[in-house]
């Protein structure tokens, strides 16, 4: 399969990528439009991250995202290519395969200036510092109205192809700790476009949950001489209790202590520690695998036809405890009944100690019953 990167960048210098899998454009028979006609001030970020001594957690602040945009009308969104007679877009084309573009207002950027000061008030218990990464905007399809279940395998392939593209060269910029890519789907979930689109984090500090998980990781391997999340794999296919599909490349599971009322992760059996390191063969399996998952989350429950979900890619850490980490996609929502969320409350929110409302055995067997 054929797929053309074209880069370019925006009024207000912001990357802009092209990945095209359809002609003239595939073969580079004919390019996109490249230039932006709009009249943008220069993005200015003052993200900074402050050190929470309590848990040992950096907390990112972003207040310019406050004036982020917010649901706008289908004839206004910003991530749908751009006609003529409408305002120009983010897309300066008048259609488009998948699109890449940083983030316009970006939790964290490489822009980003260290504070004036290292500690807050001056206070050596309260570090400070640039939260300097990058966020990306990752737009699926040019089609405002089709989700990410409804593109056809070739598209989820070449949407496949971009995010590794976006790992490798965001791993490879200085100070980065890890790159995630995710889609959230449904305002649910706290959605603020429409359009079908993800995203891409590139932390300059690893996030809470992969600093856990590598932790634990870390321990097994102390203990055992092997990979904890190879182990986990390789658990859940010899007990099959809640495989849900398995592929020549790739095994889909819940976890058995999967916290959320709908949660699978979806392996590759070779090891790998991230998007980049597999091959064709591995990417083309995963395709079709990718939207049977999806598909069966918007059969699972009845009366729901689209149900809000987070995905999400997690990747070996780009610098020490890499030989730790290994590639897994966890896709969950958060909806525990038709049209009823659950809601972190007072145990979950105020300890972190998690209460399931179900069990990982049915949630797998629900899987199950929803095959195509």
């Amino acid at each position: 399969m054929t797929v053309r990167r074209t880069a370019t960048t925006l009024a207000d210098g912001r990357e802009l990528l092209y990945f095209d899998d359809t002609e003239p454009y595939a073969s580079g028979a004919a390019t996109r439009q490249l230039g932006d006609t709009r009249e943008l001030p220069a993005t200015t970020v003052d993200s900074t991250m402050r050190y929470d001594v309590l848990t040992g957690e950096w907390v990112t602040l972003a207040s310019h995202r406050m004036d982020r945009t917010f649901l706008p009308a289908a004839d206004a969104c910003p991530l749908c290519p751009t006609q003529p007679g409408r305002a120009a877009t983010e897309i300066p084309a008048d259609g488009y395969d998948v699109a890449v573009f940083e983030n316009r207002f970006p939790s964290l950027a490489t822009s980003a200036a260290d504070p004036a000061t290292e500690c807050v008030d001056g206070e050596p218990l309260w570090p400070h510092r640039a939260a300097a990464g990058r966020c990306e905007v990752v737009c699926f399809t040019s089609d405002h109205d089709r989700s990410f279940a409804q593109l056809p395998t070739s598209r989820v392939r070449t949407v496949l192809t971009a995010l590794a593209d976006r790992t490798r060269e965001l791993s490879a910029l200085p100070g980065i700790a890890q790159v995630y890519c995710f889609e959230n789907r449904g305002a649910e979930i706290g959605v603020t476009l429409e359009h079908p689109h993800g995203q891409v984090y590139a932390y300059p500090a690893l996030p809470p949950r992969a600093e856990a998980q590598l932790r634990q990781a870390d321990r097994h391997f102390r203990q055992t001489g092997r990979s904890l999340l190879r182990d986990v794999l390789d658990a859940e296919r010899r007990a099959g209790t809640r495989v849900v599909a398995e592929t020549a490349h790739w095994t889909a599971y819940v976890p058995a202590a999967a916290r959320w009322p709908v949660e699978l992760h979806v392996a590759p059996h070779r090891d790998v520690a991230d998007l980049t390191e597999l091959t064709g063969p591995e990417l083309d399996d995963l395709a079709p695998l990718y939207l049977d998952v999806l598909g069966r989350l918007d059969r699972f429950f009845d009366g729901v036809e689209k149900l809000p979900y987070i995905a999400g890619w997690h990747q070996a850490p780009t610098g020490e405890g890499r030989e730790l980490g290994r590639l897994y996609l966890q896709v969950f929502s958060l909806m525990r009944s038709p049209h009823r969320m659950k809601f972190l409350a007072g145990s979950e929110s105020g300890m972190g100690a998690w209460i399931s409302d179900t069990t990982p055995e049915r949630i797998a067997a629900r899987f199950r019953e929803v095959a195509p």
